[in-house]
């Protein structure tokens, strides 16, 4: 695997690609970029045709759950979207928290927020705003958010415990989180593991279900909870491409699999750092 600034160049790179492209040129595959051919957004998408909020020109296909549908978002919260997009979560989450609320989207990728601030200033909303930043460091004050989410973005993250850390500082005491997700039960091959297309992806950067969960705990948050969970099954045509039949086979008969998770954790009224909390 290749190193945590090259593996964001490379993420940064798919995702400037998928900017320019549509929900329907992308529904291809998870990474949606013409020649990746990694998974059929299918597999992994939920239907937000029917949720409040919802702007289609803001859905590119790239995500593994609908967040909003667990994270209790309330009239005047103040809502982050890690990985926003180009602000299918966000205006989603707009819908929720209302006039007197307010929904911030940090992205790394430049082509994705103008994508996004483009989208907000069409529907006229001035509660929306999206700033460019990475989730390792996120460009939000300490304890000044309620609620936050994130929609099949926090596996592309190489350093996983200093995002949820990031998580930690900025929700407020009280605050909580509701994060769609992907993770393994049991390993994956390294044929997949170490394909670098697989990680822009959203595959290869998963990490275990229960080191997951530990690593939000470890940080600081209490009552972390798998609200929703799925398999995903990925087809042999994508496969192929990575490993022969009889590897596939062996694969299928192993007991391991993806999953797509929402999870949810709050940060504790008394909580004054992952320290404290532990």
């Amino acid at each position: 695997m290749e190193n945590s600034e090259n593996l964001k160049t490379l993420v940064r790179e798919k995702y400037a690609a998928i900017a320019e492209q549509s929900k329907t040129e992308n529904a291809a595959s998870c990474c949606g970029v013409g020649g990746c051919s990694t998974i059929d957004y299918s597999v992994m998408s939920d239907d937000y045709s029917v949720t409040d909020g919802y702007v289609p020109e803001a859905d590119l296909g790239l995500g593994c759950g609908i967040p909003t549908e667990f994270a209790q978002i309330q009239k005047g919260n103040i809502v982050l979207d890690l990985g926003s997009g180009a602000g299918n979560d966000c205006f989603v989450a707009r819908a929720l928290t209302g006039s007197t609320g307010k929904v911030i989207g940090v992205d790394m990728t430049e082509a994705m927020i103008e994508k996004a601030r483009t989208n907000v200033e069409k529907l006229g909303f001035n509660n929306v705003e999206f700033r460019l930043g990475d989730i390792e460091k996120l460009p939000v004050a300490a304890e000044t958010v309620d609620v936050i989410i994130s929609n099949c973005v926090l596996n592309l993250v190489p350093d996983k415990k200093k995002a949820f850390g990031e998580m930690f500082r900025v929700l407020k005491k009280g605050g909580h989180f509701s994060v769609s997700d992907i993770v393994l039960n049991g390993n994956l091959p390294e044929a997949i593991r170490s394909a670098a297309e697989m990680y822009a992806g959203c595959v290869s950067g998963a990490i275990q279900k229960e080191e997951y969960i530990q690593l939000l705990e470890k940080v600081g948050f209490s009552k972390v909870t798998v609200q929703k969970e799925k398999t995903i099954t990925l087809p042999d045509e994508i496969l192929l491409q990575y490993m022969n039949k009889d590897e596939i086979s062996a694969f299928r008969n192993s007991g391991n699999s993806l999953s797509s998770i929402t999870v949810y954790g709050e940060k504790s009224e008394a909580c004054c750092s992952g320290d404290c909390c532990n």
